[in-house]
């Protein structure tokens, strides 16, 4: 017999628990506790099993039947109905816990346990920085190979193709930990080469160390016995990152001490507009011993053969040489470690690239370009100084203090 909304209201706890049958294989389960519990029984395979439907009041008997019908439609077309709602149970669990980001968090614990605690730390800042924004959020088991490819790219974009590189070998080993402990079933990563969607770079004459080596070669620079202005001009290069033909052609003119600023014409710029670079207060100390050895002559570094002409482009270099690293490191060199490190501890690419002069330009945005983002980029500039004036005292890279915009 069928039950009413009356009789379920009507019904009472007793000394065991009891039923009150529907039909259909449905029934409402009243506990000692006085709890209504809707629940239906029905066979699959054979085996005898029991589905919770509700509670009552929260369910009430019409929506308790229709709950039911649904089951026995699903178990009509061979399905279980309770491993069906187990499996979409399981599906969203996947998606909200098994994000890209925390299984690369458990990847990283499992991975960095012979690791030095740099190395550990760097990969870290990377995926944090480079990956994260990107595919965080994401169900691990739902990135496919064409998001992998995006992610390069725009890394690629930045002008940073090996981090392009160095992101998908970490991206694989991340999906390849989730392959192994079942979190995914294949790895996206690996249908995917660098050299398949990464433009081939071309070995240059510019060199760079890489950036453990760089405390070294700071040091290298502060005990440098050969011509004074020169060890400040590589000074002031690290500080400042500005192109050699930029650096040596530098007049005082173009100084204003008062604003710690440095602003660079458009005849002297590769791209042909101006660039303004915010002094940091080490490159202004810089400056004013300068000052000292260049005399009163409008070149900052005047040769030293003919001071009305600049020093030569291969001073620098050649000091470097002396120094010991020929062939591993130039002036531009510093230019491509300060976008390394700068990227790797997030700040912003914009920032940087218009602070490398690399931003994109034409004739409508050549007149305000160089001068966008000035204080985030001075606050980038003197956190590059610190940073640099921390690592060649402690012997070993540091990290930047600042913050990071």
């Amino acid at each position: 017999m069928a039950l009413t909304d009356t009789e379920i209201r009507r019904s009472k706890p007793a000394e065991r628990p009891y039923k009150l049958s529907d039909g259909g294989g449905l029934h409402l389960l009243i506990t000692q506790a006085g709890g209504k519990l809707w629940r239906w029984k029905y066979r699959f395979d054979g085996a005898e099993k029991l589905m919770a439907l509700g509670r009552y009041p929260e369910v009430a008997l019409a929506d308790a039947r229709e709950r039911r019908d649904a089951a026995r439609k699903r178990l009509a077309n061979g399905i279980d109905p309770m491993a069906e709602r187990m499996a979409e149970k399981t599906a969203v669990k996947v998606a909200t816990e098994h994000t890209f980001e925390k299984i690369a968090a458990l990847w990283l614990e499992h991975w960095q346990g012979n690791k030095s605690a740099r190395h550990s730390a760097t990969t870290q800042n990377r995926l944090r920085v480079n990956v994260y924004p990107v595919l965080g959020e994401r169900p691990i088991a739902e990135v496919e190979p064409m998001e992998l490819v995006q992610l390069a790219k725009g890394i690629e974009a930045r002008g940073a193709s090996d981090m392009a590189k160095r992101i998908l070998q970490i991206v694989g080993m991340v999906f390849r930990y989730a392959v192994a402990h079942g979190y995914i079933k294949r790895n996206p990563a690996a249908e995917i080469r660098p050299s398949d969607i990464l433009k081939p770079t071309r070995k240059t004459n510019m060199a760079r160390i890489d950036a453990r080596e760089l405390p070294a070669l700071l040091r290298s620079i502060e005990v440098y016995e050969g011509r004074q202005l020169t060890r400040l001009a590589i000074k002031l290069m690290a500080l400042t990152f500005v192109r050699t033909s930029e650096l040596i052609g530098a007049r005082w003119e173009e100084f204003d001490f008062d604003a710690r600023r440095w602003s660079i014409p458009a005849t002297r710029m590769k791209m042909k507009t101006p660039h303004i670079v915010p002094l940091s207060i080490q490159a202004v100390e810089v400056l004013e011993l300068l000052r000292t050895i260049s005399g009163n002559g409008e070149l900052v570094f005047p040769g030293e053969q003919d001071s009305t002409k600049p020093m030569s482009n291969m001073t620098i270099l050649k000091a470097l040489e002396r120094m010991g690293y020929k062939g591993r490191m130039t002036g531009h060199g510093f230019r491509g470690l300060a976008s390394t490190i700068l990227h790797e501890q997030g700040y912003n690419h914009d920032h940087i690239e218009l602070q490398l002069a690399h931003a994109p330009r034409n004739a409508v945005s050549a007149a305000y370009n160089h001068a966008l983002y000035l204080e985030p980029r001075a606050n980038m500039m003197q956190d590059w100084a610190d940073f640099l004036e921390r690592t060649q005292r402690g012997g070993k890279v540091l990290p930047i203090r600042g913050t990071a915009a």
